[in-house]
């Protein structure tokens, strides 16, 4: 796979103006890269800025703290997929996994994974707020309720992606789910080593630097 296509082009920033997104997928269609990756309510915009393109449009849902309903992230899912996304990013309940609720949050996966039917669903589980031990079951839950990915982090937590994260979350869920790194995916030095690692997703608003380089 050609390095443009491990990048989704990302940018969540609360304060970011349809010229960004417009830019962002411009940057994206110019250099190939997988999706961009964008807060729901730009949709629209990103969609007439990508027709025509290869590629995905990718949301986030119950984005960054995970900490809302099942019911309001499952519609989030929905309303998002009818407006035009492809891929979906969803944080976690982290408080439920840390309760050894780990139905709860299965069972939570497993909706918005029949939400998004076969488009691919990440699954984020803000590795930095998680022990060794949370992080190999909440990727044990991603499996479980049908998911394609694990994701490290949203990026707006206490940290992001981390070698040593990516490497166990891909010892735990082997060639069954893909891993994607994300949060702090600065340099080409930071892209390789996540690559290597066993990433096959790098989510990073450098992408066009990581590509130049």
């Amino acid at each position: 796979m050609k390095p443009s296509k491990y990048i989704d082009h990302t940018i969540l920033k609360p304060n970011a103006t349809s010229e960004q997104i417009i830019k962002l997928c411009e940057e994206a269609v110019a250099n190939d890269f997988a999706s961009v990756c964008i807060n729901p309510c730009w949709i629209p915009t990103a969609k007439a800025a990508l027709a025509g393109s290869a590629v995905k449009l990718c949301v986030v849902v119950g984005f960054p703290l995970g900490a809302m309903t099942t019911e309001a992230k499952v519609f989030e899912t929905k309303d998002a997929i009818e407006k035009g996304a492809q891929e979906v990013d969803m944080v976690i309940n982290v408080g439920k996994l840390k309760d050894h609720d780990d139905i709860y949050v299965t069972n939570e996966i497993r909706q918005i994974k029949n939400a998004c039917g076969n488009l691919t669903l990440k699954v984020i589980i803000e590795t930095c707020l998680l022990t060794d031990e949370e992080k190999v079951r909440a990727c044990k839950d991603a499996e479980a309720a049908g998911a394609d990915f694990v994701k490290t982090s949203t990026g707006f937590s206490t940290g992001g992606a981390t070698v040593e994260d990516v490497k166990l979350m891909k010892e735990t869920v082997g060639d069954r789910l893909k891993v994607k790194a994300s949060g702090g995916v600065r340099t080409k030095e930071d892209f390789k080593a996540m690559i290597e690692a066993g990433a096959e997703r790098i989510g990073a608003s450098a992408g066009v630097e990581l590509i130049k380089e």
